[in-house]
């Protein structure tokens, strides 16, 4: 073998030893970098419903690529210094969130009576939440007519163009500092004119919140967000300082605003007085006595103050939140399925099905064998720390 042979052998070993070793540097890199990323999940981003921090790892040749997208600055820096400290070189291709091409429309409003907020930009997606008329929310991105958007209790979730008008910020601004009134009625409709025979403007639910132009006679006359405007009787409607001025929460109040929605049917993802799932109720009730609770039943479990745990009923008052699953056990994790609001008498009401009313006594006609069978714990709100819930006195989410 000749010099120049040997040469060619050393080279092409060299070759394949720096490959190895790129390769080897690498792989060690994307465990790192996983790593790393579930650290930040779990610090800033543990529930992915409320928060978004979607981040991959790319390698492309030698070059390591670090891209995705997320509306948590903090989360990202955190990230970006963790990869510093473990000399993790990278190209940054992560977007935060509002998207550049908004354009400053980082603020939207909801323009009909109830939006079908739905996981991924898509009719055929699973309908997970809904907001109702004049809710405002963050818009981070449009994709082909849908907007990514997180609303008041921070619920992610997409909207089509048909129920959102997005506002610059100084638009939204202008909005918050109107007169509003908001509907108290189960559900009813506004008009063309200040008269129930006139031409409907749109459906309404309980909940929405218009902008107040003006009053004649017995109505208020209004303003959607997107500029039509309507009639709405003032019996089923409150000016919205007023509303807001006379909440004072108690267990009677959700006790008679949880009976007005008997009967409305279970929808899945359902949040208005159209249709509830069982979160979506209790929200509900809530909601219409001037508290935001989180959006889903595993959610809600982890605010206001334990009561029971042991099927002391007796413990119990109106307005306690009851939750039913599975209990943890030493390889699985507690579910949380199901959530309804004790009435008192030995009875608690909840969507299943329908909204009704179901009993823990076993001699009552109306008595619920299963979810007894499946009971959890139960919370109580009224008058208990606030921690995770939005009071909408003190937290100026539709007027300044």
């Amino acid at each position: 073998m000749n010099y120049c042979q040997k040469g060619t052998i050393f080279i092409l070993i060299t070759g394949v030893f720096l490959s190895l070793s790129c390769k080897q540097k690498l792989d060690r890199d994307e465990l790192t970098f996983t790593s790393l990323m579930e650290e930040v999940k779990q610090e800033f981003a543990p529930d992915k419903r409320v928060a978004l921090f979607d981040i991959e790892y790319v390698s492309k040749g030698n070059e390591t690529i670090i891209k995705g997208e997320s509306n948590l600055p903090e989360a990202v820096n955190s990230f970006k210094e963790k990869l510093a400290q473990h000399k993790i070189d990278y190209i940054d291709s992560i977007q935060l969130l509002p998207s550049s091409s908004s354009n400053g429309f980082t603020q939207g409003l909801i323009t009909i009576s109830v939006a079908n907020l739905r996981g991924k930009p898509a009719h055929s997606s699973e309908l997970v939440t809904q907001a109702t008329l004049g809710t405002p929310v963050k818009i981070f991105k449009e994709e082909d007519g849908w907007y990514l958007i997180q609303t008041p209790d921070k619920y992610l979730s997409w909207v089509d163009r048909g129920g959102i008008i997005p506002l610059s910020t100084d638009k939204y601004t202008q909005w918050k500092s109107t007169q509003k009134v908001i509907y108290t009625n189960t559900i009813g409709h506004s008009f063309t004119e200040p008269n129930k025979g006139s031409q409907v403007v749109s459906d309404m639910v309980a909940g929405g919140v218009l902008e107040q132009i003006g009053q004649e006679k017995e109505y208020y006359f209004v303003a959607f967000p997107d500029g039509r405007k309507a009639y709405v009787l003032k019996t089923e409607a409150m000016d919205y300082d007023t509303w807001l001025a006379a909440l004072d929460p108690d267990q009677e109040s959700l006790v008679s605003t949880s009976k007005t929605l008997m009967g409305v049917p279970y929808l899945w993802g359902g949040t208005s007085t159209k249709g509830v799932d069982c979160s979506g109720f209790t929200k509900t009730i809530y909601f219409l006595n001037g508290i935001v609770l989180p959006r889903d039943a595993s959610q809600q479990i982890h605010t206001g103050r334990e009561i029971d745990a042991v099927k002391d009923f007796d413990k119990l008052e109106p307005g306690d939140l009851l939750f039913f699953g599975k209990p943890a056990t030493d390889t699985t994790k507690e579910r949380v399925i199901h959530v309804g609001m004790w009435i008192g008498n030995n009875e608690f009401i909840h969507s299943a099905g329908r909204v009704h009313i179901s009993s823990v006594d076993k001699d009552a006609p109306n008595f619920d064998e299963y979810n007894l069978n499946r009971y959890l714990r139960s919370n109580r709100y009224l008058k208990e720390t606030k921690d995770g819930l939005i009071e909408l006195a003190k937290t100026p989410v539709f007027k300044d």
